[in-house]
Order: structure tokens, then C-alpha cells, then sequence
């Protein structure tokens, strides 16, 4: 028997029970596919920066300083995503992959020192280690 998608939205693998999908810009048809499908969303880097925010969001960092430098950090690593799947020529996606590599690295460094400082546990901050690798693997593929 084939398991049959009955979220409110599939979006390229991720499956998003809470998230209304006028929220994320999506709709599905028959809750098995997008009617409206943008570049990122075809984009493993993206959904993988969006596991990213997810996780710095859960690892609730108690300094109010470390916790929004890492919120708009891994934010704007998805945001740099979407602009570079967006884009057309090499050299503008690969600019707009570097700096959400960039963006990606900042965003676990605040959990980690978060983790560091006592504001975060070690267990949040190593999921945001092992996340952040992978979209930082990912869009370093992307760059080159």
C-alpha cells in the first residue's frame, strides 16, 4: 500500500502539519503536489536551511542578543537560498549561495556560544551543528 501525503502542504519532501500554506506561499492540489512550484522550493539546500531555522528556533537560546543574532542569521540563510535558486546567471547564484553559507555558519556559532555561555543546552546547539553542516555542504556544492 503507498502511504498517501494528507498534510496541508508537501512541500519537496518536507511535510508541514502546522503551517498554513498561503503562509509559506504554496498550494497544494489534492494535498499530493504544489500547484505553484518557485525555484527554491525545488531546492534541497533551501529545505535543509529551513530545518536550520527550525532548530535554532527550538534550541529557545535564553540571551536575547544571541538568540536574535541566530533567528536572523538562519532566517536570512533561507532567504539567500531562495535568491539564489532564484537567480539566473553562475555568478549571481553563486554569490547569493556564498552568503547564506555565511549566514548558516553565523547562525549555529550563536547557538554554540549560546551552548558556551549556559543560555543553550549542548543538545540544541549539536543539532544545530549537524543541520548547519549539511546546508553548508550543500551550498558549497552549489557555489562551485
Amino acid at each position: 500500500m503507498t502511504h498517501r501525503n494528507t498534510s496541508p502542504l508537501h512541500l519537496g519532501g518536507m511535510t508541514h502539519r502546522n503551517t498554513s500554506p498561503l503562509r509559506l506561499g504554496v498550494m497544494t492540489h489534492r494535498n499530493t503536489s504544489p500547484l505553484h512550484q518557485l525555484p527554491h522550493h525545488k531546492l534541497v539546500a533551501y529545505q535543509v536551511a529551513v530545518e536550520l531555522l527550525q532548530a535554532v528556533q527550538a534550541a529557545n537560546v535564553r540571551d536575547k542578543k544571541l538568540r536574535d543574532e541566530a533567528t536572523r542569521a538562519a532566517k536570512s540563510t533561507c532567504l539567500n537560498c531562495a535568491e539564489g535558486a532564484g537567480r539566473v546567471t553562475r555568478a549571481d547564484k553563486a554569490r547569493a549561495f556564498a552568503i547564506a553559507r555565511g549566514e548558516a555558519v553565523e547562525a549555529v556559532a550563536a547557538v554554540e556560544i549560546a551552548a558556551l555561555s549556559g543560555d543553550a543546552s549542548a543538545e540544541d546547539a549539536a543539532r544545530c551543528v549537524a543541520v548547519g553542516s549539511r546546508v553548508v555542504a550543500l551550498l558549497t556544492g552549489l557555489i562551485r
